[in-house]
């Protein structure tokens, strides 16, 4: 079952904040209304929240110190109607994520909610068998009960492989995403276990903890090598009495959830050094489902690329443009440390800034200006060492030239563009072959 955005929206139950309900609505929200700060806190007490979307003119910075008080962590938009840029600059130093004005603009309100969705299904696409393998084993597991833990470097797209398993498990709740790195243990130990009133200092009435609220559903705890060591003795003893007591309290709570978590730690080797309980790592990964890097994933790099440039063309208004066959082999070439979420950042640049009828070479860059084509060669894993040891240059030269210009599909300019040389070396170099004998891929 997709996944429901909960939005609480806090401000005068006027006609903007209505339709600006009812756009939410439309983009996939699920919305409750409130008419002040207060209000909002007993409506995320008792069943949680997603993001707030509050009126400029109530008192922001207090509500997101109530929010911290007690261990909300919650994207919190500021919005209002007419209001100064004196306010809305206040309500962003004051902790808001953003500020979104009224009367509300569809698009506006759809970004926002996709903003915490992210149901980008990157890592769905392509047909490379190493993701294949991951892929039916995500989906062989999806119907049981089993922990999984999905393993891949950062930005292989690990959270959207907990939503395959998930949304293939046919549980009806929603996926409850908790992250654990860069959280305070004891924020971290209330959003996952909930608290009763007085547990500690600013906790004025009970909280509801993601575990809880997961039940029947699933709940991902992204990077969970991050966890305290109290936290993760916390965790362990949930998972092996499937049982669990909100801090502060004695009520046994049912831990009714299936856990799903990600790393891109070597665990194995966090246990080894005492970081990581070894019983935890076995409850958690009782079944491992790796996200390929996507160096790994061949010929799936363009149609991610593909994918992201008609994505981002229909989200701000601009034509969809192809890519020009250059640009294809530059980027199937470079070893994109960052995997998707780089390559992603790559495209959105070139679909801004770019002003040709294709997307080109010149377009992929990063956002220090620095250009794709002078990373390509440079960046750690560009080049197979061992294939050229024993090799002399001229043949790894000549080689480096034929293959570029036949992914090419012969065009001389595409080919000397990528490889920094003038379009006279091109030719050059290509009757030198020609003389010699060696086949040339002909010109279109």
């Amino acid at each position: 079952m997709p996944d429901t955005v909960r939005m609480i929206l806090v401000g005068a139950p006027g006609g903007e904040f209505r339709r600006a309900a009812e756009l939410a609505r439309d983009a996939g929200a699920d919305v409750a209304m409130a008419d002040a700060p207060a209000q909002a806190l007993d409506l995320l007490r008792e069943g949680g929240g997603d993001m707030v979307m509050v009126d400029v003119e109530a008192d922001i910075a207090g509500f997101i110190v109530s929010l911290r008080a007690e261990r909300f962590t919650i994207p919190v938009l500021a919005c209002g109607i007419q209001a100064s840029a004196e306010r809305a600059v206040a309500a962003i130093r004051a902790g808001a994520k953003d500020y979104v004005p009224l009367p509300p603009q569809r698009e506006l309100i759809a970004a926002a909610i996709a903003s915490v969705i992210e149901r980008k299904a990157t890592v769905r696409i392509g047909d490379h068998p190493v993701l294949a393998r991951a892929m039916s084993l995500a989906t062989a597991v999806a119907p049981t009960a089993a922990p999984v833990l999905v393993t891949g470097e950062k930005g292989t797209g690990k959270e959207v492989m907990a939503r395959v398993i998930h949304e293939a498990s046919g549980r009806a709740n929603p996926l409850h995403v908790v992250e654990c790195a860069g959280v305070a243990a004891d924020v971290l130990e209330s959003e996952l276990f909930g608290h009763e009133a007085g547990a500690f200092p600013g906790a004025v009435a009970r909280r509801i903890g993601r575990l809880e609220k997961a039940a029947g559903g699933t709940i991902f705890l992204r990077e969970v090598g991050a966890l305290a060591p109290a936290t993760q003795a916390r965790l362990f003893a949930a998972l092996q009495e499937q049982c669990f007591q909100r801090l502060g309290g004695d009520e046994i709570v049912p831990f009714q959830a299936r856990l799903i978590a990600s790393t891109s730690m070597d665990l194995d080797g966090a246990v080894a050094a005492g970081a990581f309980r070894a019983d935890l790592l076995v409850r958690l990964g009782l079944v491992r489902v790796e996200v390929p890097p996507l160096r790994a994933r061949g010929a799936d790099i363009a149609q991610l690329a593909q994918h992201f440039a008609a994505q981002f063309a229909i989200g701000e208004g601009v034509a969809v443009r192809p890519f020009s066959d250059a640009a294809l082999v530059l980027l199937s070439r470079y070893s994109w440390p960052g995997n998707i979420r780089e390559l992603e950042d790559f495209i959105h640049r070139a679909v801004l800034l770019g002003q040709d009828a294709a997307i080109e070479p010149h377009d992929l860059v990063r956002s220090d200006g620095t250009r794709l084509l002078d990373l390509e060669l440079s960046e750690p894993g560009s080049l197979q060492i061992e294939s050229l040891v024993g090799r002399t240059v001229e043949e790894v030269e000549r080689e480096l030239i034929l293959h570029t210009l036949e992914r090419c599909h012969g065009n001389r300019t595409s080919a000397s563009s990528i490889l920094g040389i003038s379009v006279r070396t091109m030719r050059n170099k290509l009757r030198t072959f020609i003389e010699a004998g060696i086949a040339v891929a002909p010109a279109p």
